[in-house]
């Protein structure tokens, strides 16, 4: 049975890492797959998901008035579907989050999502908040922060190199932009405006 699977983590986790590996899996067994990316990332080109370590694919780009169901049931319906990847799952509205419940659930599909949880305020995305509420299932991909234990919130860095508290919660970037930390370490870069603290 088809099932909507939400993998979150936090920025450099290998998400889109482990994303395009799975999708090649299924294609070198000879199946067919549909891969997502919110066009608000174009870091690896537009409708391209690209990874760190230099993995690359190209993927149809969505924006927030697409219609996946409709778009994914006629590319179905074109040449049969085994499985539907999403990556930066979090920029997904709420109605498509729904949508992606209904290829699971009418074309019995299953989806693969692949996200963020948590922006660098900690606060919930829209599409993580949807993914966490209907998904089947919740896979958390680690990463570690810079003393070793498990990365769970991220900052937004500014040029001083501090956190910064306000902003956009949308604004695209990597390593130069962001830094996973855990729980603690996000509080003090909260409280003291310093990313790299005393363990």
């Amino acid at each position: 049975m088809a099932k909507l699977h939400f993998i979150y983590a936090t920025m450099n986790a290998g998400k889109s890492t482990l994303l395009l590996q799975a999708a090649y899996n299924y294609q070198e067994r000879g199946m067919r797959v549909a891969m997502l990316i919110s066009d608000l990332d174009n870091r690896a080109g537009k409708g391209f998901i690209g990874s760190r370590i230099g993995l690359r694919a190209e993927a149809d780009a969505f924006g927030p008035e697409a219609d996946l169901f409709a778009a994914i049931k006629a590319d179905h319906d074109s040449s049969p579907l085994s499985c539907v990847f999403v990556d930066e799952a979090q920029f997904l509205t709420t109605d498509q989050v729904w949508q992606l419940s209904r290829i699971v659930d009418d074309l019995d599909l299953p989806v693969m999502a692949y996200g963020l949880r948590t922006d660098f305020r900690g606060e919930l995305f829209p599409g993580s908040r949807g993914l966490l509420a209907v998904a089947d299932e919740l896979t958390e991909a680690r990463s570690i922060c810079h003393c070793g234990r498990k990365a769970t919130m991220v900052v937004r860095v500014g040029e001083d190199g501090k956190a910064l508290k306000d902003g956009a919660q949308v604004m695209i970037g990597g390593n130069e932009t962001y830094t996973a930390l855990c729980r603690r370490h996000w509080q003090r870069a909260f409280s003291v405006d310093e990313i790299h603290t005393e363990n």
